[in-house]
């Protein structure tokens, strides 16, 4: 990647940075931090995946896309780099025979194009999304001006380790010297890796848990009120704030995005900071994509996110509704089968479409499984169903929650959210 950006004239250096990894809410965090920049009067890039209905979704000026010349032109000088790598097969890049030898991959180009799209459309700040982990992510040649961690659990434990020490240590790695690190609440073994971590960079920690206070907390259909104080340590007075995304989980984004702008932009507006926050929309965080009966898909695809997930649709519209569920072969089905089966009376099993993959009858089995432990039969009275083709299931679930008019969730992947929003506006 490295070599990459020098290839390109380092695009990634060409404004100042703000960086996020973590297992969840990075996304949110990432668009939240966007919003507030474009209200101070920043023109702010950002990086952030993956995407719900357009490409472009991912590499934005703003929360909006960039102009088409814009990524015409960034994407003539992604050709431009690769038309001057490709000849150089004696690069230990392109040797087979060298064991750390291989193509650049998707991923990498896409951020590259990014960085070129920003410089390209003279952003001033960017705002980067890791993809996966951090350590090792592509997105790790900037040097930010604070780095952000949102909370850790075990996800891609194939590439990231086994254990909650193993990823945080991957998701440290983006923790640059002498910049501070912004941190969402952790378990204690998370913390104590990161703790070590930002003390062997020197880097200054704001814990958030320590540093601010969410208090009036209301949480309704149309989105989440609440205060934010942090006791003159990164804002005087306390802030009031709206968001029109439904959940607990969103005011902690929230506090994470606020503390992050103070920290990396001190003389940023509190004014600026609440008409971002209320403007702030992202495709498929607990979003309302149909009514009567309500239809909300979110990529909630980690155990914790997912009884976030019910618990905000449960405390909106009660228990009892229709879920569709599906999820990538490495996630943990078992887990996110306990916390969503109390809270539906249907649940429609699936896969999340095609673009990873999946197995939707060992998810299936997941679910039967926590019915079958329950000896008491508590979760007996769930319908659970097992439609392997995505769009077949869609259409199912829809059915099921239009004439029983009950209100519908689709979670476990932002592939199957893709999926139901297209399903939808198709």
């Amino acid at each position: 990647m490295e070599l990459l950006c020098a290839l390109a004239g380092n695009p990634e250096r060409c404004a100042p940075s703000i960086h996020i990894a973590g297992s969840k809410g990075k996304g949110s965090v990432t668009g939240m931090i966007t919003a507030a920049l474009e209200a101070d009067g920043f023109r702010p890039a950002r990086y952030m995946s993956p995407h719900v209905s357009d490409i472009r979704e991912r590499l934005c000026v703003g929360n909006s896309f960039f102009d088409e010349a814009v990524y015409c032109a960034a994407g003539d000088e992604l050709r431009n780099v690769a038309e001057v790598l490709l000849p150089e097969r004696n690069s230990p890049l392109f040797d087979p025979s060298c064991a750390d030898g291989e193509a650049p991959t998707y991923f990498e180009l896409l951020t590259l194009l990014f960085f070129l799209c920003a410089r390209r459309a003279g952003c001033d700040a960017m705002v980067v999304e890791t993809g996966m982990g951090g350590r090792l992510d592509s997105t790790n040649v900037v040097n930010p001006l604070v780095s952000v961690i949102t909370i850790i659990e075990l996800e891609h434990t194939k590439y990231l380790g086994d254990t909650i020490a193993k990823i945080a240590g991957e998701k440290a790695g983006i923790i640059k010297p002498g910049r501070p690190l912004v941190l969402a609440k952790q378990c204690g073994e998370a913390l104590e890796v990161f703790k070590q971590k930002a003390a062997e960079k020197n880097s200054p920690l704001v814990y958030i848990p320590d540093s601010v206070q969410i208090s009036d907390l209301h949480v309704h259909s149309g989105g989440t009120d609440f205060t934010l104080a942090a006791g003159q340590t990164l804002f005087k007075q306390p802030l009031k704030l709206s968001i029109g995304i439904p959940g607990v989980v969103q005011a902690e984004n929230a506090a994470l995005a606020v503390a992050a702008l103070k920290t990396a932009f001190p003389g940023m507006r509190d004014d600026s900071i609440r008409r971002g926050l209320e403007n702030f929309r992202i495709p498929a965080r607990f979003e309302k994509i149909a009514d009567n009966p309500p239809l909300i898909i979110d990529g909630a695809h980690t155990p914790q996110s997912a009884a976030l997930c019910a618990e905000t649709f449960c405390s909106l519209y009660g228990k009892g509704g229709v879920l569709l569920f599906g999820c990538a072969a490495d996630k943990n089905a078992h887990a996110m089968a306990e916390v969503l089966l109390p809270c539906f009376s249907v649940i429609v099993i699936t896969a999340p479409g095609t673009f990873k993959a999946s197995d939707p009858e060992k998810v299936y089995g997941a679910f039967c499984d926590v019915v079958s432990a329950n000896a008491d039969g508590t979760h007996s009275d769930v319908k659970i169903i097992l439609e392997k083709d995505t769009g077949a299931a869609i259409q199912r679930a829809l059915e099921l929650s239009r004439t029983g008019n009950l209100p519908g969730l689709v979670t476990g992947s932002f592939y199957l959210a893709a999926e139901a929003r297209n399903f939808i506006e198709g």
